[in-house]
């Protein structure tokens, strides 16, 4: 543990860009280092319950990330197999620590005190964030900051170089009244879409999104292209988050941090997903006639989200065979007023049911997809 954290400290002391004396340079390194060791903590604890095969995907790109690999590079079997075999092994060494607090200035921070840190980061381009994920795992970042903006009283914090991070960074993330985007995890994420589907080229929405901004031509600039438009999207699916979130109330987040079954839990994210991109991102990129982005978009919808919403689909290949988006904006209208009330639903028999709750959630699942 010592010595990755001594490499961590190393690592970022070399590459963090200039700060004030309150955040002296000497603790930019020992912050880097704390946030990574934070990350190995939570991975430690959270890596197992991955599938096999995004472990695997997710530790590659890990591996690319810490060695600085550009995401085009052949990876070194060899190499990545030792480097695998002493994470693990850092994993068992870490996995009952405590969660470290974070040097800032003279002090030693909470990990998820975000404000007084960012307090002090912002200023100097840096960005620090941090909360619960999916599933109850912590996720932490240290990053350098793009840009700032603030949109109906959201403050947006956007970050490229990324200085430290878990195994499986959310591009976009909202805390509190903040939203992040994160655009190296993003541009990860999309070059790995690009990859899986260039294996077999097959039909549909991934393949138009990609043909919009010209990959097959130059996928370097394609994938600069895509980042910033589809950060867009991610600031708008965080933009109706927040709405939601203010319509249903803080008991629905002491419901999903209380779900103990992951099907319930992944149903109650799918349906508030659904509120807030029919409320928010798709009225949005339908007004602008964002083509890529809707691809984009709808070549995300994936899983639960997409069973559950079968009308939009159909209503997307429409959209796609030339009805000018006369089928989708009617399925993304009546689809804010179906997931409204689906959310509802979840809370009440939440609140009702007690220690049977998450069973009946699991069986409002089942009947939702039909009902719109």
């Amino acid at each position: 543990m010592d010595e990755a954290r001594s490499r961590a400290t190393r690592r970022a002391a070399d590459t963090l860009p200039g700060v004030s004396v309150t955040v002296r340079p000497e603790r930019c390194g020992a912050l880097a280092a704390a946030v990574q060791a934070n990350c190995h903590i939570s991975d430690a604890r959270h890596a197992r319950d991955m599938t096999l095969c995004t472990y695997l995907l997710e530790m590659r790109e890990f591996f690319r990330w810490e060695r600085g690999l550009l995401l085009s590079a052949p990876l070194p079997r060899a190499a990545v197999g030792a480097w695998l075999s002493d994470r693990e092994a850092l994993w068992a060494g870490v996995e009952d620590d405590e969660y470290q607090r974070l040097p800032l200035g003279d002090s030693l921070v909470d990990p998820f005190d975000t404000d007084t840190l960012n307090r002090e980061l912002v200023p100097h381009d840096l960005v620090y964030g941090a909360g619960v994920g999916r599933f109850g795992k912590p996720q932490f970042f240290l990053g350098a900051l793009e840009r700032e903006e603030w949109r109906d009283g959201a403050r947006i914090l956007v970050t490229r170089r990324e200085y430290a991070r878990d195994l499986s960074p959310a591009p976009a993330a909202l805390r509190d009244d903040t939203i992040y985007v994160r655009l190296e995890s993003l541009e990860r994420v999309l070059w790995e879409r690009a990859e899986a589907w260039n294996r077999k080229r097959p039909d549909g929405a991934l393949k138009a999104g990609l043909a919009a901004y010209g990959f097959d031509i130059n996928p370097d600039a394609a994938l600069a292209a895509m980042a910033a438009a589809e950060a867009e999207t991610l600031i708008l699916h965080e933009l109706g988050e927040r709405a939601a979130g203010r319509l249903l109330g803080p008991a629905w987040e002491r419901m999903l941090a209380g779900f103990t079954r992951r099907h319930a839990e992944l149903f109650a994210r799918a349906a508030r997903d659904h509120l807030a991109d029919c409320t928010t991102t798709l009225p949005a990129l339908v007004e602008r006639d964002a083509a890529s982005s809707l691809h984009f978009w709808f070549s995300g919808l994936d899983g639960m989200r997409r069973e559950l919403f079968p009308r939009l689909v159909a209503a997307y290949e429409e959209w796609r065979a030339g009805d000018r988006g006369r089928a989708l904006s009617a399925a993304i209208a009546d689809g804010a007023a179906h997931w409204q009330h689906v959310c509802a639903q979840t809370l009440a028999l939440h609140h009702s049911r007690g220690g049977a709750a998450e069973a009946a959630i699991e069986g409002l699942a089942a009947a939702v997809g039909s009902r719109l």
